[in-house]
């Protein structure tokens, strides 16, 4: 087994989970090409076009600023990773926004007839959802924050034994 997972870099459970997804993407293509093939090569080169000219240079550029803006406060607490607290809401709140956008900015015609639903809701919706994630992300950096200062308050109290210091 160390020799596989030296050879592959992972175990075989990641090596069998990343086969089946390949497979499955391999059957949606297969069935997507054979109806429109034009218009899905369209949307992958248009896809993949819009991902790496405009979107990455965007979210790399506000993850920077968001780095360098909050990289430089002198803190005297614990050192706890802070970042992924705001990526991660941030990337949901973006690919919900991504994925919505014609309900959201009322682009979509036919949606109201086929939903049933006002097309006034949904922008209240996500923004609802954005906080609900923020708050959520929030809440869980509190939580981490509490237990590193916890923690470091716990070490501090014990005496020093061991590696030559007395008992």
């Amino acid at each position: 087994m160390t020799r596989f997972v030296r050879w592959y870099g992972s175990g075989p459970l990641h090596l069998l989970v990343l086969i089946a997804s390949f497979a499955l993407t391999a059957y949606a293509m297969v069935r997507l090409f054979a109806v429109r093939p034009l218009e899905v090569a369209i949307w992958f080169v248009g896809a993949a076009i819009l991902h790496d000219l405009i979107l990455l240079p965007l979210y790399s550029l506000a993850d920077l600023s968001a780095l360098s803006v909050l990289r430089h406060r002198n803190s005297d607490g614990p050192a706890v990773p802070w970042i992924n607290y705001l990526r991660v809401p941030a990337f949901l709140s973006g690919l919900l926004l991504l994925v919505w956008f014609p309900l959201l900015f009322r682009l979509a015609v036919p949606y109201p007839g086929d939903t049933g639903l006002s097309d006034s809701v949904y922008l209240g919706r996500w923004l609802a959802i954005t906080g609900v994630l923020f708050a959520a992300s929030a809440v869980a950096f509190a939580i981490r924050l509490r237990r590193a200062r916890r923690a470091d308050r716990g070490d501090e109290g014990l005496p020093a034994t061991g590696h030559g210091a007395p008992p």
